[in-house]
Order: structure tokens, then C-alpha cells, then sequence
């Protein structure tokens, strides 16, 4: 199965976005003539699969090697680096080059920054003294798109980078990112933002669009209607509770890369015992996991048990009774979905094994109770104990985190006994990773009075009894908690900023509504109700929401918006796009650091 997934059945067709950047790539390849080595950042690598197959980039001549500090092992003159802005990369570029000249070996060296060049690396290559042996150009991978309803802009830092590093770089990237999707699909007449970083980027995105317009009398009617900006700092609880959807779950134990999970082969039913890994590809395509990937996991197992009674049954049919040649056919093609029902059942065995341990439900239980916020001191003691029996860090922190962010810090007293426990009991050199979390204000001395119970009870976030077989609300994805996030994009798209004008001071950062001066004075571009109506695009499909987490989305909220766009009455289709997919574990390891 392929792991480029199928992007024509999406609310929007992003085949052209794929097309284009595939069409880049190889007219650089086509461009440096004959065999060359082709070196590729191990953290594109997962990026490029997704946009060309590798016996493509073959056809075009060039050999495969993930960039690494071994020296290059190829017998090609042509050497190109395909990397992103990274310092430590240019190390290993500079040491590859000083190699081959110690060993006489002329070569030409090309190196493409993804997706534009930096200073900071150019002058390095220069310190190095071998900026004048390379020729250097860009690659402009902005937006990838990840499946049909998803876009990701490659920014896995960008969180860490704006909170704790005061470096906002990125954000001129997601902007440009959002720009260029305007040159394909029209100007986007809303923008609602919400956050310092996503204030910012509607800023960074009307300038662009003054310097280089795009022409919204020629495109006809926008094929997206409003764009909605959220920075994750907003919501730092959803990603540190555990995501409970299919899909949510996969990542949270197997790490789903780049639409795709890399695990043991003899989790899948193969008979090798020696640990070999086999990637599985996630994505639309695969119908059973388009229909089950964001069903609350209790509801999956069900699902899967219900299909594979009803193949067991037509089977005992066709083996007991004299069958048409039509029903033959019929039962024939049913049989042509058995690989994928073995592929979900193998995945859905091994995660009921690691849903059921006593340690993962305690966890749960611990994360229900934190965001309900009634008993602080039971919280606390479960992490002091944690630490003590010194369970994974990153298990640690993410109750941390989520104690911290729902009680506006902890009292110092607090604050500094855990702190030196956690140095005590993971080691001193986890001192600069706490710190990172201190001045990115996620596990902080408390200042003042937490607001977090008047936003859950505003908002309503903690929903009792929640049905998750037959859901009626997002708070199924957790079962019983409605991501915050959703909750403000739910208001957004409803009734704009407006009458949460209250909720969103509580909450960091401004917000803004705008409308693009190209529409400004055209009402028929605005969005429900109120008297205000929601155009339709010619062709009598839904108009569309665009939605962009700064800082990264789980699988649960991906989860949450599709649903939200599935119900009845509801006016509009939902896409998303995000700086990086990502869960609580995820997030916290950008922010880790260990001295020396």
C-alpha cells in the first residue's frame, strides 16, 4: 500500500500543492546533469516520501544517503545536500568536504536549504572555508500535505523556538506558508486570530499580500472563506492529556511519522522474531482506517469485531450453499478488504494491550482529576510518587505541565521541592530542560489566581456522561474533555470572536477579526449567522474553514474538527493546517536539553 496518500477526495483538492512541489524537486535533480549523491536530512526524509517515490528520484540519477556525520561512501562527482537550517548539518556538510580534499577526491557540491536559505548557516559554511566550493539554492517546501483535510508546514520547533528562544522566524514561514495557498486557491476574505504568534501572522500575511498580491478578481469566489489562527499556548492541556481516539492513540504509543508507524513486524502477525521492523502507512486511502481512524478506541474494537463476524459468516454462506456467480463476485470483493482488516486488527490488539495496563489507566485517571480541578493535593502527591519511582521524565513532566498550566503555576513552595526531586531523581543535567519549561511559562512558580474553572465552566470542557459509541459532542475524543481549542474554533466559526470577547481575555494574548480589503465592502463574503450568511463555492460544495495551530495539533483535535464538520446543519468544511503534528510527549522533547 502506498504511503502517498490519495488528496482528491478532500474538501479541497491539494494534488495540485503535491504536484507542484514534486515538480521542484526533480527539475533540481534534472538540472545537475548525470549520476550524483543525493544527501538528505534523516528530518526530511519522512517529508519527501510523502511528496515523490523514491525509484523517481533513481529515474532522475541520484543515489540515496541520509545526512550524518560519517563521511560520504559514493563514487558520484556530484554531491547534493537537501537540508533545513540547521546548524549542527552545516558541521557535517563542512566536515564531508574536508574529507574529500584530504583524500584529493574532486567533486561538485551543490547544497538546497529547505524551503529558503539562512544567514546563520551560509556565514558558518563560510567560517569553515568551504562556502566558495558549493553552489547554493533553495527548495521551497512550505506546506505538505500530510492526507486529504491536512496540511503541515514542517515545523517542529517552532513552539520551543517562539516561547523559550524569543526567535520568531517561523512564523514568517507559516505566513508565507498560507500565502501560497492563496495563489492556488484565492484570497481568504476572514481571518480571525487569536494568540501573540498568530496576531502576528495575519500581520505578516496583509503585508505579503500588499507586497505581492494575489488577484481576487481573477480567481472568482475564494475557495476558502475564513482562516482561523490559534496559537497552541492557548491550550496547553489538551496535548498533555492522552489522546483516546484510534488514530490519537497510535501516536501516542507507536509515534505515527509522516502518515505512517514504524513497529515490530511480529506485532503484525509476521513470523520473524528478530525484532525486524516494518513500516505501516496510515493515511485515507486505507478505507477501514478512513472509517475508524477517529472513532473513540473502546468503539474501534467493536467495529472490527462486527466486520469480521459478518466475513465469518459469509464465508460459512459460501461454503454450505450454492452461490450466483454474481454473489461469488460479490463475496470475492469483500475478500479484497482482508489485508486491511488484518492490518487494524493486529494494530487494535496490540493497543488494547497497552490501554489496559494498570499504569497507563492510573495516568488517565490522575489527568481527569488535574482538569477537573477539585483536588490539587492528590495530584500532586501521584507525581511526587512518580518521580520517586522514577517512572519515564516525559511521563512526568506532562502532569506537571498539565498541574501547572490548570493552577496558573505552583505555589513555590511546591515548585521548588519537586524541582529539586525531579534533579535528584533523573539526574542534574535535566536542570536546562526545566528551565526551558520555567521561561516558556509551562511549569512556573504560581503568580495569581488561576482562571482555568471559569474557563472550563464557560466553555463547558468537562462534559459528563459522554457517549462515545454515538457521540454528540467533541468531548468523546477524550472521553469526557472538549479540547479548549475546539471549544474557541466551535465559537469562531459560529459566531466569531465576539460574544467570547470575556473567555478570550482570560486567556494569553490579543486576538483580532478581519475582513481582507478586497472584500471589505462585500457582505455577501460574510460568514453565519446572525443575518450574516455563509457563501457557498460555485459548484454547490460547502465553503471551507481553514484552521492553523501554531505550535502544533494533536490527532485528537483533528479528530474533533472532522466530526464537528460531519454534523448535520453544520454550514462549512474544515481544513487544517498545522505547524507539525504533534502529542504531549512530542512537544515536551523539543523543549529538552541536558547540559554538557
Amino acid at each position: 500500500m502506498a504511503q502517498i496518500p490519495n488528496l482528491q477526495n478532500g474538501p479541497i483538492n491539494f494534488t495540485p500543492l503535491r504536484d507542484q512541489s514534486q515538480k521542484e524537486l526533480l527539475t533540481i535533480l534534472k538540472n545537475i546533469r548525470g549520476k550524483k549523491c543525493l544527501v538528505i536530512d534523516p528530518k526530511l526524509g519522512g517529508s519527501l516520501s510523502l511528496i515523490v517515490q523514491t525509484s523517481l528520484l533513481k529515474e532522475h540519477g541520484a543515489e540515496l544517503h541520509h545526512l550524518n556525520a560519517d563521511p560520504i561512501e559514493t563514487t558520484c562527482s556530484k554531491v547534493v545536500y537537501l537540508v533545513q537550517t540547521q546548524l549542527h548539518l552545516m558541521k557535517f556538510i563542512s566536515s564531508h568536504i574536508h574529507n574529500d580534499t584530504s583524500k584529493g577526491l574532486q567533486r561538485e557540491y551543490f547544497v538546497y536549504f529547505v524551503p529558503r536559505r539562512a544567514v546563520a548557516c551560509e556565514k558558518l559554511l563560510e567560517d569553515e572555508k568551504v562556502h566558495n566550493l558549493l553552489t547554493i539554492g533553495e527548495f521551497p517546501l512550505y506546506v505538505l500535505p500530510l492526507d486529504e483535510d491536512v496540511l503541515s508546514f514542517e515545523l517542529d520547533l517552532s513552539y520551543k523556538e517562539c516561547l523559550t528562544d524569543g526567535d520568531t522566524t517561523s512564523l514568517w514561514h507559516i505566513a508565507k506558508a498560507i500565502h501560497k495557498l492563496e495563489f492556488s486557491f484565492g484570497l481568504i476574505p476572514n481571518v480571525r486570530a487569536k494568540g501573540k504568534a498568530s496576531v502576528r501572522v495575519a500581520d505578516m500575511l496583509n503585508r505579503m499580500q500588499a507586497e505581492e498580491p494575489v488577484n481576487s478578481t481573477d480567481m472568482g469566489v475564494p475557495e476558502i472563506n475564513t482562516l482561523i489562527i490559534l496559537d497552541r499556548e492557548l491550550d496547553m492541556v489538551t496535548p498533555m492529556c492522552s489522546q483516546l481516539t484510534y488514530e490519537g492513540l497510535m501516536d501516542e504509543f507507536l509515534h505515527i511519522n509522516n502518515g505512517a508507524v514504524e513497529i515490530d513486524a511480529s506485532i503484525m502477525g509476521a513470523n520473524q522474531q528478530d525484532g525486524k521492523k516494518m513500516k505501516v502507512p496510515l493515511n485515507s486511502t486505507d478505507k477501514l482506517f478512513r472509517e475508524t481512524r477517529d472513532l473513540n478506541f473502546e468503539v474501534v474494537v467493536q467495529v472490527l469485531r462486527q466486520k469480521a463476524t459478518s466475513m465469518k459468516q459469509d464465508y460459512t454462506e459460501m461454503t454450505t450453499t450454492n452461490q450466483t456467480v454474481s454473489e461469488l463476485k460479490d463475496f470475492v470483493k469483500k475478500l479484497n478488504s482482508l489485508p486491511e482488516m488484518t492490518r487494524h486488527i493486529n494494530l487494535a490488539q496490540h493497543l488494547s494491550t497497552l490501554t489496559s495496563k494498570p499504569s497507563f489507566l492510573g495516568r488517565l485517571d490522575m489527568e481527569h482529576t488535574i482538569v477537573e480541578a477539585e483536588s490539587y493535593d492528590i495530584c500532586f502527591e501521584y507525581i511526587e510518587e512518580m518521580i520517586h519511582k522514577q517512572e519515564p521524565f516525559v511521563n512526568v513532566l506532562r502532569l506537571l505541565i498539565l498541574l501547572s498550566v490548570t493552577n496558573a503555576g505552583l505555589p513555590k513552595r511546591n515548585f521548588d521541592y519537586l524541582r529539586r526531586e525531579i534533579l535528584h531523581s533523573y539526574g542534574f543535567e535535566h536542570i536546562a530542560t526545566l528551565n526551558n519549561l520555567e521561561k516558556a511559562g509551562l511549569v512556573k512558580k504560581q503568580e495569581g489566581k488561576s482562571n482555568w474553572l471559569m474557563i472550563k465552566r464557560a466553555l463547558q470542557l468537562v462534559v459528563e456522561d459522554t457517549d462515545t459509541t454515538n457521540p454528540k459532542d467533541v468531548s468523546y475524543v477524550f472521553s469526557g474533555y472538549a479540547p479548549l481549542s475546539i471549544r474557541l474554533i466551535q465559537h469562531a466559526i459560529r459566531s466569531g470572536w465576539r460574544p467570547l470577547e470575556e473567555i478570550l481575555k482570560l486567556l494569553p494574548g490579543t486576538h483580532t477579526e478581519s475582513k481582507r480589503s478586497a472584500f471589505a465592502k462585500s457582505p455577501s463574503f460574510d460568514i453565519l449567522p446572525g443575518g450574516l450568511r455563509m457563501d457557498k463555492v460555485e459548484d454547490g460544495r460547502r465553503a471551507l474553514v481553514l484552521v492553523v495551530f501554531i505550535g502544533g495539533v494533536t490527532f485528537a483535535e483533528i479528530s474533533a474538527l472532522r466530526f464537528l464538520s460531519s454534523q448535520e446543519g453544520m454550514a462549512y468544511d474544515i481544513i487544517i493546517g498545522t505547524t507539525k503534528i504533534i502529542n504531549g510527549n512530542t512537544l515536551i522533547e523539543t523543549f529538552m536539553e541536558k547540559l554538557g
